[in-house]
């Protein structure tokens, strides 16, 4: 177990690694400023096109994706407890494709953005509310039944998106890729999503004990004093929510949420800290959040002025890590 010395010490050097990419992610673009510039423009003491650049572009976009990143490894986490498989995603449950839906209808009705992301929230929370209703009609939850509805309702949404792509006029097509592939393009108000990330790790650590507890099995929590239906229960919810914030924020970025809780729990094991929820949930966070500014930097710089979806450089820089590190530790379980 990890003591609060070397917990102290990890989630310093993953808020140091959340700086610098932060900060990266200010000075980098078709539009080079220098730090020195971006520390006067945050500071108020300095005017121009770099302020400009800065306060008004590149922050709230960078916010934005570590909002988004935190919020996606967050519920990632939470997933793979709840469901008891490090191969969880926020995504496993449909929340993606009710939003999908439903900001692509709205695009397809020629809606302004911030109607597409009502209509994404409307979306996320309609595919959550089935979802949860169905798994739980007759009060006999199971993980094999969430999942299987999960699937089932992710599948239903994926058929409406292909229907809408088949139908929706080719210029539109293009801002609707964008939107299923992950676009933090628009961006533009972060602050609900950090104080929805900053209130899911709130809501959470009190409660890591029995995240733990829950993680070695219901039989074992149960004996332990833990109320594994409202527990469960919470962590559903939680989650569902973490997902559509950071889904309506910026659409869907794949491998995230899947990877980066994974990552971090390997990490841990290797160290001989086990799966503590204490370390995990925060570190998470912290890792998802300064990954998708790094690739959302890359994103918008790589073929600038050109940007590419972000979802899409973060498979291609995260799985191929992902499978390396998972080959060299095939015998390691959760």
């Amino acid at each position: 177990m990890p003591t609060r010395r070397h917990t102290l010490l990890i989630i310093v050097l993953l808020l140091l690694l959340a700086v610098a990419s932060l900060s990266a992610a200010l000075m980098a673009g078709s539009f080079a400023v220098a730090p020195g510039e971006v520390l006067q423009a945050l500071l108020g003491s300095a005017d121009g096109v770099g302020a400009d650049v800065v306060l008004k572009l590149r922050l709230p976009r960078a916010l934005a994706a570590f909002a988004c990143g935190g919020l996606l490894a967050l519920a990632g986490a939470l997933m793979q407890v709840l469901l008891r498989n490090p191969l969880a995603d926020p995504y496993v449950l449909g929340i993606s494709g009710g939003a999908a839906v439903g900001a692509l209808s709205a695009m397809l009705a020629g809606l302004a953005l911030a109607l597409v992301n009502l209509a994404a929230f409307a979306g996320a929370l309609a595919a959550m509310l089935l979802v949860f209703s169905l798994a739980h009609g007759d009060s006999s939850w199971t993980r094999t039944r969430l999942l299987l509805t999960g699937v089932i309702v992710a599948s239903g949404c994926g058929a409406a998106v292909a229907l809408i792509l088949s139908i929706a006029p080719e210029h539109g097509l293009h801002g609707m890729l964008f939107w299923l592939m992950g676009d933090l393009g628009h961006a533009s108000s972060p602050l609900g999503a950090v104080a929805v990330l900053l209130l899911g790790l709130i809501l959470t650590l009190p409660f890591a004990r029995e995240l733990n507890l829950l993680a070695r099995g219901d039989t074992l929590a149960h004996a332990l004093g833990v109320s594994v239906r409202q527990v469960r229960g919470g962590i559903y919810l939680l989650a569902s929510l973490l997902t559509a914030v950071a889904v309506t924020t910026a659409g869907s970025i794949g491998f995230i949420g899947l990877v980066v809780p994974h990552l971090v729990r390997l990490a841990m094991i290797k160290m001989g800290w086990g799966n503590d929820q204490r370390l995990l949930l925060p570190a998470s966070a912290l890792a998802g959040g300064s990954l998708l500014v790094l690739a959302d930097t890359l994103a918008r710089t790589v073929i600038a002025p050109q940007q590419l979806p972000v979802g899409v450089l973060t498979a291609l820089l995260g799985v191929p890590v992902f499978l390396f590190l998972l080959g060299r530790q095939p015998h390691e379980r959760q």
